[in-house]
């Protein structure tokens, strides 16, 4: 049996991802999360062969989840599933350890097919957006991505300092240079076009 953990935020959703993949005989679900940090203690905890996550979750985004994953060298592989067709992301998800990326929309067999392919340390593309993913590169800095996106959310600089323990002038640099990179005339306008090309 494959063991499996799936992290998506939204209950409906992942207890339909359950539910098919429950239909296969040789994938067991072990362990579901609603959110970055419980799925993150899941892995830990269970060290499942697989785990299936979502991008966009509260408390830690799927792809910083991958990047534990890797980091913490379970042995656990990741395929992410997302609604976002974006090469901006798949990118990331390739620079954080994921094996697989699907879309949201793929037929059930595909998807029970990639998880069984990036167990067997295969790779899992949706085979569009790979195809996307030789175009422009991310300009951002990590630090940079995570106080934009924190701008994006309607956080002030004073905000952002507390959330990651910065000093407030430090926010405002990171701010001012992610809008220079990206070409924009304020930080919302940096944040929309990032998260546009997937590098949010």
């Amino acid at each position: 049996m494959i063991r499996v953990v799936l992290a998506e935020d939204q209950a409906m959703v992942r207890g339909a991802l359950a539910a098919l993949l429950a239909l296969e005989g040789d994938l067991e679900v072990v362990g579901e999360a609603g959110d970055g940090h419980e799925a993150e203690a899941l892995v830990r905890a269970l060290k499942p062969d697989v785990l299936l996550t979502d991008i966009e979750m509260p408390g830690r985004t799927g792809l910083e989840v991958a990047a534990a994953v890797r980091d913490a060298a379970i042995g656990t592989k990741v395929v992410i599933l997302t609604t976002f067709a974006r090469a901006g992301y798949l990118r990331r998800a390739l620079e954080a350890g994921a094996l697989g990326y699907l879309l949201k929309d793929a037929p059930a067999a595909v998807l029970a097919d990639a998880v069984r392919r990036v167990h067997a340390g295969l790779r899992a593309i949706d085979p569009d957006l790979a195809a996307q993913a030789w175009g422009e590169a991310d300009p951002l800095s990590d630090r940079e991505r995570q106080v934009l996106r924190h701008a994006g959310e309607g956080r002030t600089s004073a905000e952002i300092a507390e959330v990651l323990g910065l000093a407030e002038g430090t926010v405002r640099n990171y701010l001012s240079e992610a809008i220079g990179k990206l070409g924009a005339a304020n930080r919302v306008e940096a944040a929309r076009i990032a998260r546009e090309q997937g590098w949010l």
